[in-house]
């Protein structure tokens, strides 16, 4: 009966040999690509949703250090795995091209520089830490239990790059599968292990946000450690060779050329939720919260267009190594409105359901109140988010990840930031026009004006995508993802 069981599941699923991505239809290789990439990215959120979702139960001021903790973690991801966006472009490029071994050695070169910087991150993170929270304005009611947090996960960096390289290389190959698979194993085994080591039953001791950490990291690593003995096998997916994981500086060079501006938007985009956290913070503790749990959901939300946008990457990397452009135009342009449809239909539900997915992570009154408000005043813009990660897909696995990275920093630094900063903050008129004049001015959206800031700019990033893509400039790219197309033993 098991046997049964799992011959249905498996026949949901496309695996690598059978996707056709550089030939046939369109949308049906790209869907079965992209299905597992949701799955797989909605059990990645659920590590922090555990998280969030047992310290709202824990206390309100451990959900606020989460808030602050999580960009933070966000951020230290994102200046490392630029590597692992060039490792995944260069793999579905060489695999598009017929080149297989030229795909193992980018794989084994991208592991090894993924690791090295994860060390050093992870080394510089630990001691900073809490320094870059007083930046941000944590408290000293909050600055403790993220201080705490975030030292354990600089700890153990090296197995989160470890599984993120491990999915981003086998999705480059065409699988999208095996990462689904493990990470379920992973995730499962995190929900089981948080509310013994937040709350300390039976054995377990107190440790209230740093037990969260420590749960994560312990799961993280087994999941690397599973994914490094997939690849050294080779049977699924892309293989990589201890011979071939020696440093090759040469290679770095390729893989910088690529990893450094897909850096830049990936912390552009954490630096962006940073900020906002600033801004955020000026506000109460309950508004820090609802923010919190707001931006967890929206990561959950957000889920088809980010494995649209890793879907798409894929596709266009293996039609431009393959030489047809065309085909990854289609693609495209197909991810862009399969994710705008979904995504509004998603924003229509989270208008009506905002208060009751709210309390899921809080039981306090306040927080649900503004982060279910916060949700409102976003959800109707959500399809645009949908359009310009489809696009910003498409440049990077065409070798373009400084159009998509300035993509992200129009979108986030240049637009939301501004104007959350202006709109949340009181208007200041001076007194000599009159107290008539100052009492017509006097007022401020406060922190819907941070809201307002995330829908405008959702708006505008999406129109910006569409016209920076149709102008077609990503169609010159090297189909090897860079100037020198060749590897040091060619």
């Amino acid at each position: 009966m098991s046997d049964g069981i799992l011959a249905r599941i498996g026949s949901l699923f496309k695996g690598q040999e059978e996707l056709e991505l550089t030939s046939g239809p369109i949308g049906k290789p790209l869907l079965y690509l992209s299905f597992p990439i949701v799955i797989t990215n909605l059990l990645q959120v659920a590590y922090n949703l555990a998280d969030t979702f047992w310290l709202g139960q824990y206390s309100t001021t451990a959900l606020a250090a989460i808030s602050f903790a999580f960009p933070m973690i966000f951020l230290l991801i994102s200046l490392g795995m630029g590597l692992s966006v060039a490792g995944s472009v260069l793999v579905a490029q060489h695999t598009g091209a017929e080149e297989p071994e030229k795909a193992e050695y980018a794989a084994s070169q991208t592991l090894t520089f993924a690791v090295a910087a994860s060390l050093f991150l992870g080394t510089v993170g630990f001691f900073f830490v809490e320094d870059f929270l007083r930046l941000l304005g944590a408290s000293q009611q909050v600055l403790p239990g993220a201080t705490g947090y975030l030292q354990v996960v600089s700890l153990g960096l090296t197995t989160m790059f470890g599984f993120f390289v491990f999915i981003s290389l086998m999705r480059g190959s065409g699988d999208t599968i095996t990462p689904m698979l493990v990470m379920f194993g992973t995730v499962v085994l995190n929900i089981v292990l948080d509310p013994f080591l937040i709350f300390g039953w039976g054995p377990f001791t107190e440790m209230g946000v740093v037990g969260a950490a420590v749960a994560t990291i312990f799961s993280r690593g087994l999941a690397f450690i599973v994914g490094i003995a997939i690849m050294l096998r080779g049977n699924r997916g892309i293989q990589i060779n201890p011979a071939d994981m020696v440093p090759d500086f040469g290679y770095l060079k390729k893989l910088l050329a690529l990893g450094i501006p897909a850096s830049v938007e990936g912390t552009g985009r954490a630096l962006s939720v940073n900020v906002m956290l600033f801004i955020v913070g000026t506000f109460s503790v309950t508004v820090v919260a609802a923010f919190g749990v707001g931006i967890r959901i929206f990561s959950l939300v957000f889920m088809p267009a980010i494995a649209m946008d890793r879907g798409v990457e894929t596709m266009t990397g293996q039609n431009l190594g393959a030489d047809r452009p065309d085909r990854a135009a289609k693609a495209n342009h197909f991810a862009a409105k399969v994710s705008f449809v979904v995504l509004t239909a998603l924003g229509a539900v989270t208008i009506f359901a905002a208060p009751a997915v709210v309390s899921v992570f809080s039981d306090d009154p306040a927080v649900v109140k503004v982060g279910a408000e916060f949700l409102q005043w976003v959800a109707p813009t959500f399809g645009f988010i949908g359009v310009v990660r489809a696009y910003s897909g498409g440049f990077r696995g065409a070798g373009k990840t400084l159009t998509s990275a300035a993509l992200a920093v129009l979108m986030l630094g240049v637009i939301r930031v501004p104007i959350a900063w202006v709109a949340s903050r009181p208007v200041v008129v001076p007194a000599w026009l009159g107290q008539s004049i100052v009492d017509l001015f006097a007022f401020s959206l406060a922190e819907q004006g941070i809201w307002l800031a995330f829908g405008i700019s959702n708006v505008l990033a999406a129109g910006i995508a569409l016209a920076w893509f149709l102008r077609g400039t990503w169609r010159d790219a090297d189909p090897r993802g860079g100037p020198d197309a060749t590897i040091a033993d060619d």
